[in-house]
């Protein structure tokens, strides 16, 4: 859709200004205009015997002119009042010549740009008939009809061009409401997202530091260097933690410098080493040739497979763990399993960690499922990520 023809900053200033103003108010001030402009024959000149014109036509003139101030209202019955009063101002002989008749045009312009298709069609009609009917010169006649059907396109123009000002508008305002319907998405889903991580961080580590915490005191006597190592796992938990948190709240800041990049599919070896000094074996591995992935894949990878080895911790009751990597052609796998047999420390549970995991994977075009082994005793989480460009 083109846009509307631009006018100079003065004129658009002016128009500004004149719709801001109360519609009886311009309309009040143009028939005081085209009030004077009629009567400026008559107020300009004498008859022919020097005296001043019959009041009869200073009567017409104002009849003919002042009904204006109510066109936008009644457009047909302000043109026909206008016309009708027009015709009568021959009846008196010492009149002064009317160039135009201004109210008329200006209320004929008023009923081709405001009135409906069959209104327009029939004044048209009439008031050209008519014209030609009434007016005895052929010289007025062509000029009537020259200037009223200018002023019949001036106000179609008119309207047309509202109209397309209007139809401009509303598509702005709609695209508007949708970017910020977009906009109110974005942030819900970085909402979601936060809380997400949120979840994942504090979890992990919690459930990493209650563990140390509860082994500390049975073997800080019998065996220190036990004791020792937990206490300097939930240190590292909490750091890791802390790092994590203002790595990810950051993005509430404005005009922060750029941040640490958050954990990817790389950092997986150090996940399992870090869950290891808590207590749960876990063994890594991985197969095939590493493809590039999606940034928020990566980011998955590593969040899901956090979440799963934070549920074993919390719930498994297991020994051991594994976490394998697959690459393929097309997609990365990762399963994530454990021994447990769902006797595990029975620490509160967030409530929704297999559903962040789903939706994790879902967001970036992957698919994640969970569920007992089996093989034999224990859980299974498989996540398939696809990698870039697949």
């Amino acid at each position: 859709m083109s846009s509307p023809p631009s006018y100079p900053p003065f004129v658009e200033a002016a128009r500004r200004r004149l719709d801001e103003l109360p519609h009886l108010w311009v309309d009040a001030a143009l028939a005081a205009v085209i009030l004077l402009a009629q009567l400026w024959p008559l107020l300009t000149g004498h008859n022919s015997t020097g005296q001043p014109w019959d009041w009869w036509g200073y009567a017409v003139a104002t009849g003919a002119s002042l009904p204006l101030v109510w066109r936008r209202r009644a457009p047909v019955a302000v043109l026909i009042t206008s016309l009708c009063v027009g015709a009568l101002y021959d009846l008196a002989d010492e009149v002064a010549r009317q160039p135009i008749w201004y109210g008329a045009t200006v209320a004929f312009y008023t009923v081709a740009a405001l009135s409906p298709r069959w209104k327009r069609l029939v004044m048209l009609v009439v008031t050209l008939t008519g014209g030609l009917l009434v007016v005895g010169s052929s010289e007025t006649a062509l000029r009537g009809v020259v200037v009223f059907v200018a002023a019949y396109a001036v106000g179609r123009a008119s309207a047309t061009s509202r109209a397309h000002a209007a139809a401009l508008e509303e598509r702005a305002a709609r695209l508007e409401r949708e970017r910020q319907v977009e906009a109110e998405r974005a942030a819900e889903r970085e909402r979601a997202r936060i809380a997400r991580d949120m979840h994942d961080i504090l979890a992990h580590a919690v459930s990493i530091m209650v563990v140390q915490a509860e082994a500390g005191p049975v073997v800080v006597r019998t065996n220190p260097a036990r004791a020792e190592a937990a206490f300097d796992a939930i240190a590292a938990a909490g750091r890791d933690a802390m790092t994590q948190l203002r790595r990810m709240l950051g993005v509430l800041k404005e005009g922060e410098a750029p941040r640490v990049p958050q954990p990817t599919v790389e950092d997986l070896p150090a996940l399992a080493g870090q869950v290891t000094g808590a207590g749960l074996d876990v063994r890594f591995s991985a197969t095939g040739e590493p493809r590039p992935l999606a940034p928020d894949c990566a980011v998955a990878a590593y969040r899901i497979t956090q979440e799963a080895l934070t549920n074993t911790v919390k719930h498994a009751g297991a020994r051991h763990a594994d976490i394998r990597l697959t690459w393929e052609d097309d997609s990365l796998m990762i399963d994530v399993t454990d021994d447990g047999r769902g006797a595990g420390r029975g620490l509160p549970s967030g409530g929704n960690g297999l559903i962040g995991m789903r939706e994790r994977a879902a967001a970036c075009g992957g698919v994640a499922t969970a569920g007992p082994r089996q093989d034999g005793p224990g859980y299974r989480v498989s996540v398939r990520l696809p990698v870039a460009g697949s």
